[in-house]
């Protein structure tokens, strides 16, 4: 975690004293668990919440104890018992550090995607706020780059709004698929521990129960969870792409707010350069190549092996803090967005008329042409245009080819740009289900 895109929130999940206060939490509601069943005494699992609930777990000696003996989970218990005294015997019966491990795991991330939600919320009401501020700015559409027709502005923050809420309804997915418990013991059989433990820890954590693990959770899960994290990272390069074009000194329809005081190049006094949304594609592609360790994590040997723990120790923590830092800013970016409609609209009268094209050849067709012709004659009467020969509509209108089939009345009514926008209260209610 790099403190430059880290908020605290998220951060704080993953620090080891978090991860500590968890394990204790897995090991005490066991504790309770066996204690109800007649495994441990009640005064033990008693002593072993009295001692642990309100204990000051200290990280520099959990990682002084790991250094003696290599091992994580023993070195927390080691300093656990010199919280808990002699009762501290009982902690852990019948269970194996992958029961710890994975179900803390899993916990977090939980807590990590509950965050993500929010985000993602914070960036839908942005983008639904400036799309009925703007659902009948006229903006000129784009395919390869190239005028195609009209559309709003309103529209362009439509289609992301659309696509951010299929990115929550993945993130619920994810969390979902990743919230269970399993303390299963060795290989994973409950040899040693009975499964009503399993389901009274499930049950306290806010988990369900893994149906069959083999002492590990099985990390299909975590892949599906960093996956979908990779997905809704190219949600936001591409809307931060879309911004970053419509920024273009050439373009100039929407720009990242300038604060005051803000400097956008260290030898070039005049620059305002999108660089909040380069940094989003930046940071996308490192949320996106943290997708791959996670789905390569899937394939262990047999029952178990730790392959999997040094990757996702680094993983988790970069990609859900990253993908948080991201939606956050990304939802800034649309909350103070600077558009300019003149702008757009002197985009739209650049082509001289030839966004009107496709209704020209309509047109056509219904007053008889065949397709082919009528292609044909507009098509005669679009290059020059692109070569800076004249106005579409006066070329038409001249053209005799074209006055067999319609009047000049007739080809002017093609050209009316509100013609485009009918549907946009359709559109609307579809994507935010509401007129």
């Amino acid at each position: 975690m790099i403190p430059r895109y880290t908020r605290p929130e998220m951060a704080a999940i993953w620090e080891p004293l978090t991860r500590f206060k968890i394990w204790f939490e897995i090991e005490a509601h066991a504790a309770d668990a066996q204690a109800a069943i007649g495994v441990i005494p009640k005064e033990a699992a008693e002593a072993i919440w009295k001692g642990g609930k309100d204990a000051a777990f200290d990280v520099a000696r959990i990682d002084e104890i790991e250094r003696e003996v290599k091992h994580d989970v023993i070195a927390f218990l080691t300093h656990l018992a010199e919280f808990v005294g002699p009762e501290s015997r009982f902690v852990h019966q019948g269970m194996t550090s992958s029961d710890v491990l994975d179900t803390c795991f899993n916990v977090q991330l939980v807590r990590a995607a509950d965050i993500l939600i929010a985000d993602i919320d914070r960036v839908l009401a942005a983008l639904k706020k400036r799309a009925f501020e703007h659902k009948l700015t006229p903006s000129i559409g784009r395919s390869h780059g190239i005028h195609a027709e009209p559309v709003t502005f309103g529209l362009k923050l439509a289609y992301a709004y659309a696509e951010f809420s299929r990115a929550r309804e993945r993130m619920v997915a994810a969390r979902k698929e990743v919230a269970t418990c399993a303390i299963s013991g060795s290989v994973g059989t409950f040899a040693h521990i009975d499964p009503r433990v399993e389901e009274h820890v499930a049950k306290s954590m806010g988990l369900t129960l893994e149906p069959i693990s083999t002492q590990v959770i099985p990390r299909d899960r975590a892949a599906m969870y960093f996956s979908t994290l990779a997905v809704i990272a190219s949600s936001v390069e591409r809307l931060a792409v879309e911004i970053r074009h419509l920024q273009r000194t050439e373009v100039l329809e929407a720009e990242e707010y300038f604060s005051e005081g803000q400097k956008g190049s260290s030898s070039m006094p005049h620059k305002r350069n999108p660089v909040l949304t380069e940094n989003l594609s930046g940071l996308a592609r490192m949320v996106r190549a943290y997708s791959l360790p996670a789905l390569e994590n899937v394939v262990l040997w047999h029952e178990r092996d730790i392959s999997h723990s040094s990757a996702e120790r680094m993983l988790a923590p970069d990609a859900t803090v990253t993908l948080d830092f991201m939606l956050n800013r990304l939802a800034g970016v649309i909350e103070k967005l600077v558009i300019y409609p003149d702008n757009m609209r002197a985009n739209l009268d650049k082509l001289g008329g030839l966004i009107h094209s496709q209704r020209m050849l309509t047109a056509l067709t219904q007053k008889g042409c065949s397709r082919e012709e009528s292609y044909k004659l507009v098509q005669r009467n679009a290059m020059p245009v692109w070569r800076g020969e004249g106005e579409f509509q006066t070329l038409l209108k001249n053209d005799e080819g074209v006055k067999k089939y319609m009047t000049d009345a007739e080809i002017a009514e093609q050209f009316d740009l509100d013609y485009h926008f009918k549907h946009v209260d359709t559109i609307f209610e579809r994507v935010f289900g509401e007129k």
